[in-house]
């Protein structure tokens, strides 16, 4: 019984010790703050880096080359494709004239055109293959990762940066799932971030579409109101959600 009673007690304190956490007694919830949009890029192609234009924490704007490969050799196949697909436009041409002459068979005139067709699928395909030597910014943003070095080789699909867009900091958070009429979408909320130790203002954009089961918790996205250049992707603090 007394080992009975002691549980009971360590139980109690446990709860009540819980009930004093940020986030229940005090409508606080730890948050983190994200990039608008962050990605991997990848090198669609295996070669040496014959440039990289930007270091880690460098900005870029959209369709900014961000890295070049060494592709000499894509190049010069490029060339004899294109030479190729000349050549058969001006065999099928002549061969389409003749036709019209009556000198020359049906099958040499369907040859002619398959030949002209397949010159002209090869040359778009190196086209594409040497549109992929250079890397360029898919959206304006900073460099959070660099992974390779100038001049090294690099393997068709291995990634080479990590990218953000840190114009718009979105909030990410959970919430216990007994307020999920407590929150809504364009609700003010205030944010106290750790690292500057100052308070922000956001916006709640939308709210998760179900309850995790296990944790009882309802995820909830926002975004930081105004312009703050000294916050980064990766803070964290806490969020005071009114009742």
């Amino acid at each position: 019984m007394r080992i009975l009673g002691l549980y009971c007690i360590s139980f109690v304190l446990a709860v009540s010790s819980a009930a004093a956490q940020p986030g229940t007694a005090r409508n606080e919830i730890r948050v983190q703050l994200t990039a608008h949009q962050k990605t991997v890029l990848s090198s669609e192609l295996a070669g040496a880096i014959s440039s990289l234009s930007v270091r880690e924490g460098d900005s870029f704007t959209a369709g900014q080359e961000l890295m070049a490969l060494d592709c000499d050799m894509h190049i010069a196949r490029l060339n004899k494709a294109k030479a190729q697909e000349q050549e058969a436009a001006k065999v099928q041409q002549v061969n389409s004239q003749l036709d019209k002459l009556g000198s020359i068979s049906t099958l040499e005139v369907d040859v002619a055109v398959s030949r002209a067709i397949a010159a002209s699928a090869e040359a778009q395909l190196m086209q594409s293959i040497v549109d992929r030597c250079q890397l360029y910014a898919p959206f304006s943003g900073k460099v959070s990762l660099l992974e390779v070095d100038a001049y090294q080789y690099v393997s068709e699909g291995q990634p080479v940066m990590e990218i953000l867009d840190d114009s718009q900091l979105n909030v990410e958070m959970y919430v216990p799932s007994h307020w999920v009429g407590r929150v809504n979408s364009g609700q003010r909320i205030q944010l106290r971030i750790e690292e500057t130790g100052r308070t922000y203002e956001a916006i709640i954009d939308r709210v998760g579409a179900s309850i995790d089961a296990v944790s009882q918790s309802l995820k909830v996205y926002a975004r930081v109101d105004g312009e703050n250049p000294e916050l980064r992707s990766g803070m964290s603090g806490i969020a005071i959600i009114e009742p």
